[in-house]
């Protein structure tokens, strides 16, 4: 063991007072379920299922949902298989628990090795799953010390997290190498995991999982009654919105409703616990606003706030144009596939690396256009709007562009099958 993770383990002992308080506001903002908080402590009131047991950590909501083919084609490939997966984000955990309501889902200890030792001893997986980039060295470590497989699936390391992790020198290399397997998105992310000190043998291209997920159909009887709610007013979404991007929205709006007075925006925030204050904002603009949240329906109002869980594939349907959250700031974007596989017209901020060869490719065919900023943005729409036909072109482009690819989940399973088989025997 090196010494910063020596360091770390013995800093994460003495850090429990802080621990309660972090959770403590993480509550109070909505990030946490109050009453789950003795989950990240380890506790759980699930009980493990008999048999073999298949562990995924996904950190967040994009990784939650592209677990959901790799959980569909293991619970195929050995029947009988318990699956668990953890979050760590209260969006991540209720969309888990919509869309996969036949596996269990717990949140993530924290770092604390009493926690770890809980939640190990509970569970006792037979195979452990991280996906993306979640590199905790903690429940890592103590997984790896009770012999537990554990695979990396759909790694992906951009150059900047990369740079900052060869700062830490043979610990990454530690971590890394704590994996049985590495199977990453793209031979640059494969080159970085190398260079970090991942076995190049073990280190495997598969391609992105998210591409080989469809999107859910939105709910009939919801979609007829919002489509009867909005009738024939033109209508645009901003959806998978962060703090800067609900007002960009809103400004478009303004300004586009000079030329379409009953014009209707979509707002769809990336985390619903926001939308009190995106409320306040649109209304200090002046814009009158109905949310979904209050079944509150759309009548007169300018922006309808979808505030709600689950329902993208809803927003995407009725909405041709479509403006996608992330690309704006540090974050990388969004994945675009889900409103390309809806067939939209997709305006993205042009800072998506987390997603570059998706966003390439959609651009390539013509259904994608980067917009630098919020004047762009509102220009963008507006040639939209006054051109059927473009929009019609784009959205035929989105639906070929973005169908499902079953290639990324075929190399995973086949990768996986035989520690797998190992692990389940």
């Amino acid at each position: 063991m090196t010494l910063p993770l020596a360091l770390y383990g013995g800093l994460s002992r003495l850090a429990a007072p802080l621990r309660a308080a972090h959770f403590a506001i993480r509550v109070m903002r909505g990030k946490e379920e109050r009453e789950r908080l003795p989950e990240r402590y380890g506790h759980g009131d699930l009980a493990r299922p008999d048999g073999a047991l298949l562990w995924l950590h996904a950190a967040s909501n994009g990784e939650a949902l592209s677990t959901l083919p790799l959980i569909s084609a293991m619970k195929a490939r050995f029947p009988g298989l318990g699956v668990l997966v953890t979050t760590g984000t209260v969006t991540a955990a209720r969309l888990i628990e919509q869309r996969a309501p036949d596996v269990l889902h717990q949140y993530a200890p924290s770092e604390s090795p009493a926690a770890i030792a809980r939640f190990l001893d509970h569970w006792r997986p037979d195979l452990a799953l991280w996906v993306e980039s979640e590199i905790w060295p903690g429940i890592l470590g103590a997984a790896r010390r009770r012999g537990i497989p554990l695979a990396l699936v759909n790694g992906r390391v951009s150059e900047r997290s990369a740079k900052r992790w060869r700062m830490l020198g043979r610990t990454i290399a530690e971590l890394l190498r704590s994996f049985d397997l590495r199977l990453v998105q793209s031979e640059e992310v494969r080159a970085r995991l190398i260079v970090l000190g991942a076995p190049a043998d073990t280190t495997r291209v598969t391609g992105d999982l998210k591409a080989s997920r469809q999107i859910e159909a939105p709910d009939p009887v919801a979609l007829a009654a919002l489509e009867a709610q909005i009738g024939p007013r033109p209508c645009w979404l901003a959806a998978s919105t962060h703090p800067g991007e609900e007002e960009a929205a809103a400004d478009a709006h303004l300004a586009l409703a000079k030329d379409w007075p009953d014009l209707l925006t979509l707002i769809a925030p990336r985390h619903p616990s926001r939308a009190e204050g995106i409320e306040t904002m649109l209304r200090a603009r002046g814009l009158t606003v109905a949310r979904r949240s209050r079944a509150e329906t759309v009548g007169d109002a300018e922006i309808y706030l979808a505030d709600t869980l689950g329902e993208m594939p809803l927003c995407y349907a009725v909405a041709p144009i479509v403006f996608l959250g992330g690309g704006w700031g540090k974050l990388g974007g969004h994945n675009p596939l889900e409103p390309a596989q809806a067939g939209c017209a997709i305006l993205s901020g042009p800072r998506v690396f987390n997603f570059t060869g998706t966003f390439e490719r959609l651009k390539a065919a013509s259904a994608l256009r980067f917009v630098e900023d919020a004047a762009v943005l509102e220009a963008n729409v507006a040639i939209l709007m006054r051109d059927p036909a473009l929009v019609e072109t784009m959205t035929a482009n989105a639906r070929i562009a973005g169908a499902p690819d079953p290639a990324p989940l075929d190399a995973t399973m086949a990768h996986l099958l035989p520690l797998a088989e190992r692990a389940f025997r």
